[in-house]
């Protein structure tokens, strides 16, 4: 069975564009011109992706994106004019999982969509553990000396990339490729953005740095010194 993507997007050319592109290729395609018929859709009929636009008549795609992510683990790959910086984050701190902006290649978005549905796919849970820190993959739960740490979906990503590899030194390169999919550019500054909020949860009351910057080579998972 092929999968089933959910296409919320206003413009009616791009609309007509990513059905006929996505159904090409096999895929399921479902489509609504605004963010309530969207979610209505998504609720009757749960698709495995959703392709959503930030500016929607009805209701935006911030909101839409929060509702979505509330309802389940569906993956979510923005497409939007919006192309700064703090869009992107406020995206993924709404639970999207990629980011696309306008005008897109049509390649390029359908990797991405294949990436995501690998991505998706349910692996054995297991239970990381780096010293005091502790990371359960099924229920996507942190945990240092007792304290529950709440992530969003993208410190959870990060935070597993680092966890799965301990005193490994990871680039800039390493964490867009493994997170992301792909480079937000690069002057670009969302990882540095995500490391210091995955500091600030990590280092509640004091306790001592786990992340550490290596200057000029990337990011660490060791024990303090």
């Amino acid at each position: 069975m092929s999968a089933r993507i959910l296409v919320i997007e206003d413009d009616e050319g791009i609309l007509k564009f990513l059905r006929r592109g996505l159904a090409y290729e096999g895929y399921q395609v479902d489509t609504a011109p605004d963010g309530p018929t969207g979610l209505s859709l998504a609720r009757d009929n749960p698709p495995d992706l959703v392709v959503l636009d930030l500016m929607l008549p009805g209701m935006d795609g911030l909101e839409v994106c929060r509702r979505l992510r509330t309802g389940g683990p569906v993956p979510i790959l923005i497409l939007t004019a919006k192309d700064t910086v703090n869009d992107r984050v406020l995206g993924l701190d709404m639970g999207a999982d990629d980011y696309m902006v306008k005008p897109f290649n049509l390649d390029e978005l359908l990797a991405r969509i294949r990436a995501l549905l690998r991505r998706a796919q349910p692996a054995r849970p297991q239970v990381l553990r780096f010293g005091d820190l502790s990371l359960d993959t099924g229920t996507r739960q942190a945990m240092r000396n007792d304290r529950v740490i709440s992530l969003t979906a993208k410190e959870y990503e990060l935070l597993e990339l680092f966890m799965r590899h301990p005193r490994q030194v990871l680039t800039r390169e390493v964490i867009f490729d493994q997170v992301w999919g792909y480079d937000f550019g690069g002057e670009s500054n969302i990882i540095e953005v995500y490391i210091r909020y995955l500091r600030q949860k990590l280092e509640n009351e004091d306790e001592p740095r786990l992340l550490h910057t290596v200057r000029g080579m990337g990011y660490v998972l060791r024990e303090p010194t």
